[in-house]
């Protein structure tokens, strides 16, 4: 087992504390948005100390991958970790984005390469050729963006928009009249929540005028009424970025609240952007991002056009398997990762008044991660042991095999307890299970 040092990005939507208060520490004074936790090109975590001249986790990996990854693991998805997880702190609304299937990751990265565009290129879209699935574990409240929404509710809150502007006066822009008509126009769903939101996406005077003339009725509304909740989301949009389409695709889509213990998990061609919240979040080990709004970043509408996925969506929240006292594993359809929630106290389950265990199985699936949120965890394994204090956390090599996580001696005098998360390989292939669809 190997202890790791992670890279925390200063992302500017990031939260200046929720990390900090999360694993007890001073705040930075600077953003602090995604803590990596992996061994991604882009930030691989570091080997507290250095190993037989390895000095970060990718490199460590690729020195010997089938004891690191496993047999199977390497066969499977080469010489690489396949997941990357992050503790995600949005302090404000992250960009409105989509991830590709694995097929148009690989035809979009052969095209980029075959252009001779620089991988770092701003314009660039593919960065490597997998896809990106995901989910989000809450730690506190989590608000977010998921999913189209059935385009009939979406027609009514676009009604409510239109309201609220001639309630304040203004004039109700066209656009939001063609709106409300495109999607109460009893065509398929897919095609109405196409044409709205391709129209919307590419931008214009009339969706930057529609856009501000919406935010500003909508935050004179206030947020009482059946829509309150997405026209506050609407007007706090633009705040962030007036005028932009996102404001107004936010309405297309499932406005989703997470309390902690919940999870999501998000497919290819899912249209998603979180708003605020703290969270353990999971994802195959991609960079592969398609941007539509909410961003000052690269957008390219064409391409992301050939991404989304337009048929309505039923939020797709992941239950969790009760694999024992202390023990949630949570396996969305992907078969990069699977995420363990590992709950301890003082003494066995069973004992009167304490229903947690002192001591839990990790469940492995070749290479696993192991991140320490609350309390002291202490690994062990027939290759030894590793305490890790909340905010660490360690890499255990398929070859450590079993492992055992277990409440160290002074989080429970403390009566403390403690909270970790593992995270291994997925065991659903990719494409067996979908995001619930809603039969319209």
């Amino acid at each position: 087992m190997y202890l790791l040092r992670n890279t925390l990005r200063p992302y500017a939507w990031g939260s200046t504390t929720a990390i900090a208060e999360l694993f007890g520490r001073e705040p930075s004074g600077e953003p602090e948005a995604e803590l990596w936790i992996g061994a991604h090109p882009g930030a691989p975590s570091a080997l507290v100390p250095p190993v037989d001249g390895s000095e970060t986790l990718d490199e460590l990996i690729a020195a010997d991958p089938v004891r690191m990854l496993g047999a199977g693991t390497a066969a499977r998805f080469g010489p690489e970790l396949p997941f990357l997880a992050k503790i995600l702190a949005a302090g404000a609304p992250l960009s409105l984005q989509v991830h590709p299937t694995p097929e148009q990751a690989r035809a979009g990265y052969a095209a980029e390469e075959e252009a001779g565009i620089d991988r770092g290129a701003r314009e660039r879209n593919y960065k490597d050729e997998h896809h990106k699935p995901e989910m989000i574990f809450a730690l506190a409240p989590f608000e977010a963006l998921c999913g189209f929404r059935n385009p009939d509710e979406a027609a009514g809150l676009f009604r409510a928009v239109k309201a609220a502007v001639a309630a304040s006066g203004r004039e109700v822009p066209e656009l939001l009249e063609w709106i409300v008509a495109e999607l109460s126009s009893g065509h398929p769903a897919p095609d109405r929540l196409e044409s709205v939101f391709s129209t919307l996406i590419r931008d214009g005077e009339a969706v930057r005028g529609a856009a501000e003339t919406a935010a500003a009725a909508a935050g004179a509304a206030g947020s009482d009424g059946p829509y309150g909740r997405e026209l506050a989301t609407l007007a706090e949009l633009n705040g962030y970025y007036p005028g932009d389409p996102g404001v107004l695709i936010s309405l297309l889509l499932n406005r989703v609240s997470l309390q902690p213990g919940d999870a999501v998990y998000l497919p290819a061609g899912n249209v998603h952007a979180y708003l605020s919240g703290l969270g353990v979040e999971v994802m195959a080990a991609s960079d592969n991002v398609l941007r539509g709004g909410l961003t000052p970043k690269h957008i390219d509408v064409p391409e992301l056009l050939k991404t989304v996925d337009f048929r309505p969506l039923g939020v797709p929240y992941l239950s969790a398997d009760e694999a024992g006292p202390g023990q949630q594993v949570f396996r969305p359809p992907f078969e990069e990762f699977a995420l363990q929630r590992l709950e301890l106290a003082q003494g066995p389950a069973g004992t009167p008044g304490d229903s947690l265990p002192s001591e839990v199985p990790v469940l492995q699936n070749g290479p696993t991660v192991v991140i320490a949120v609350r309390g002291t965890v202490v690994l062990s394994s027939p290759a030894g042991s590793l305490a890790l204090e909340a905010g660490q956390s360690a890499f255990v090599p398929a070859a450590d095999a079993p492992v055992t996580a277990r409440l160290a001696a002074d989080s429970a005098q403390h009566d403390a307890g403690a909270l970790a998360f593992a995270v291994s390989v997925g065991t659903v292939p990719d494409g067996e299970l979908d995001a619930p669809r809603l039969d319209l």
